[in-house]
């Protein structure tokens, strides 16, 4: 088992001055680039309807991350309700728009935490923890004192305030972050996100500058760095060969990118006349074309549509 890297931070007390700075961000609340400037700790809520209690859809080992993720014990995943995002073809709508789960406070987060080690997953996977920052650190501290060794998984959209990742410096040891789209316009059209690229390029220069590039260990499992997803979308609203080209140029093509290939219309996407189709196979085949044409030499591929669609993209 790897040794992660927020233990250091505990034994120096470093690790519970950042959970309570990170709480009181929420009196004013600029944890995502929302900055809805509510005070979560009075009941107010802002875009991602959240207070002072984390929610959590579900806890439990999930084997279909990327493969360093799940390894072959597979990651502890925690999945939290709501999101500070409004995807419209969002695969997990009931959690990120519905917000369902279980309210829970930092002593039953930080057991979550534990009966995932407990079922020997290679890491804690939090998905969307963005907006539960707070929620998150002061759990950590309860765990670490009751014996969490399991590196760190912050699995989010891409979409951070540099303040906040700051306050995870040192704490997290693997990013895996979105990088949804490479024009502000679509991405406030499709996940009223303002200003996301701008916001996505400050995250993956700030991930990468704490962790660097993704690290394995002797069994391939990951140990340090950062991940890249992309998910390509139909139309190229997701404008992926520009994605991948700042990606390369800004953080090199050894950076490994997820390109992903499994977008279908849920949700609201369904009624969208651009997004209520399935990704083709020729979109996705362009999209492993920039991905070479970039020299990309780490990542993962998912070339599973060849099995359902081998049309072009109409």
């Amino acid at each position: 088992m790897s040794y992660p890297s927020y233990l250091n931070l505990y034994e120096t007390g470093e690790l519970a001055k950042r959970a309570d700075a990170a709480w009181e961000v929420l009196r004013n609340c600029t944890i995502c680039p929302q900055n809805c400037h509510c005070n979560r700790i009075a009941g107010k809520t802002g875009v991602c309807r959240s207070g002072t209690e984390a929610i959590v859809a579900s806890w439990n080992v999930h084997r279909r991350e990327e493969p360093p993720i799940s390894g072959t014990r597979g990651a502890g995943t925690i999945f939290f309700g709501y999101c500070q995002a409004r995807c419209t073809y969002c695969q997990n709508f009931s959690l990120s728009q519905g917000g369902l789960g279980h309210r829970v406070g930092p002593e039953r987060l930080a057991d979550m935490m534990l009966y995932l080690q407990k079922k020997k997953c290679h890491n804690l996977d939090l998905v969307t923890p963005t907006h539960f920052v707070p929620q998150i650190l002061a759990a950590l501290v309860i765990a670490c004192e009751k014996g969490l060794r399991l590196p760190l998984v912050y699995n989010c959209a891409g979409y951070e305030n540099l303040e906040t990742l700051q306050l995870l410096d040192g704490v997290v040891d693997i990013y895996l972050p979105d990088s949804k789209y490479s024009d502000n316009k679509n991405a406030l059209r499709t996940s009223k996100m303002p200003r996301y690229v701008d916001h996505n390029q400050v995250t993956l220069r700030e991930m990468y500058r704490q962790v660097g590039p993704l690290e394995l260990d002797e069994e391939g499992i990951a140990r340090r760095g950062l991940l890249i997803r992309h998910l390509v979308m139909p139309e190229d609203v997701s404008g992926t060969r520009d994605v991948l080209r700042w990606i390369a140029e800004e953080l090199g093509p050894e950076t490994p990118v997820s390109l992903m290939d499994q977008y279908f219309p849920a949700w609201k996407a369904v009624n969208d006349p651009v997004l209520n189709r399935r990704l083709s196979w020729a979109e996705y085949n362009t999209a492993l074309e920039a991905l070479d044409e970039f020299n990309f030499t780490a990542g993962f591929v998912q070339e599973d549509l060849v099995e359902v669609d081998t049309t072009s993209n109409t």
